[in-house]
């Protein structure tokens, strides 16, 4: 489905789940999970079907961000972190849900600090998932070289300090080939099949401007939502010790940070039992109908 926000764009979405249930003689209001996907120039289909375990709990509302997916691709000038987060609160008011809970996968969690920044007491809560905070890569390079060796640190450089949008598009299919398969410890590459509506020139655009200087960590200290951080052991693009710096420059008396010792990038690929269990005492813990 797709729906028209604002006076330039349209967003598809599709929605898993009940927000109203039968509760004896009244119908009951249950949460809504906002899933926002990775990337940039990814789509929301990596948390299908994984997410279906979270409708026993709330709804849950895939989308894809403008430029990206099956959304309106717009245009590079719209493709900016304050657009992105404008552009999820304006889709939720346009479909009547409030006070959601935003989870921010990767690429996603930019957009979700963002919006928690910006439009503060909008979310019941944030979710922060696998994702960072600031440009500096020098953790992400470690963690390629001790989950890959010597080749997978060379090819990270290569792609991630391209010097433009074009060197760096020509370096892809290396990059997917070769540091792909470390993004989980399932086997699984996450880039791998044709599921996924791909525009990688959101991707360079992004790291080429805005993601060249990207620094969210002083925003975060106008926090003012709880807020769950997620992060794996093994994660080489968006490592554990990013997410604990991240964590630090938010209000404490907000922050939940889980840790997972088996899992890269995701998480809910390598330990979705105890990854949907945090997940649900969160929302259960800060959900109020």
């Amino acid at each position: 489905m797709k729906v028209a926000i604002g006076t330039d764009t349209s967003i598809w979405f599709d929605i898993d789940g009940q927000g109203l249930i039968a509760d004896g003689d009244s119908m009951r209001a249950r949460p809504t999970l906002v899933l926002m996907h990775g990337g940039p120039g990814g789509d929301h289909n990596t948390f299908k079907p994984a997410f279906e375990a979270m409708t026993d709990t709330c709804q849950v509302l895939y989308y894809d961000h403008r430029g990206q997916g099956r959304s309106d691709w717009s245009t590079p000038d719209t493709w900016t972190l304050d657009q992105w987060a404008d552009d999820a609160v304006s889709l939720c008011e346009t479909l009547g849900i409030d006070k959601p809970f935003i989870l921010g996968l990767s690429f996603g969690g930019f957009v979700a600090q963002r919006l928690a920044s910006r439009h503060p007491g909008f979310a019941s809560g944030i979710i922060l998932n696998s994702t960072r905070s600031d440009h500096d890569r020098s953790a992400m390079f470690d963690m390629f070289e001790q989950l890959g060796g010597p080749e997978a640190r060379d090819v990270a450089l290569e792609f991630w300090n391209a010097p433009d949008e074009p060197t760096m598009a020509k370096m892809a299919r290396r990059y997917v080939k070769v540091c792909g398969p470390l993004y989980t410890q399932n086997d699984v590459n996450p880039f791998a099949g044709q599921r996924t509506v791909r525009n990688d020139d959101v991707l360079t655009h992004f790291n080429h401007h805005e993601g060249a200087a990207l620094n969210l960590l002083p925003e975060l200290a106008m926090v003012a939502d709880p807020v769950l951080v997620m992060a794996g052991d093994l994660d080489p693009v968006t490592p554990v010790v990013d997410a604990r710096r991240m964590a630090a420059a938010m209000p404490q008396q907000f922050v939940r940070f889980e840790s997972f010792a088996n899992s890269g990038h995701g998480i809910y690929r390598d330990e979705p039992d105890k990854y949907f269990e945090v997940l649900k005492s969160f929302i259960n813990e800060h959900w109020t109908s």
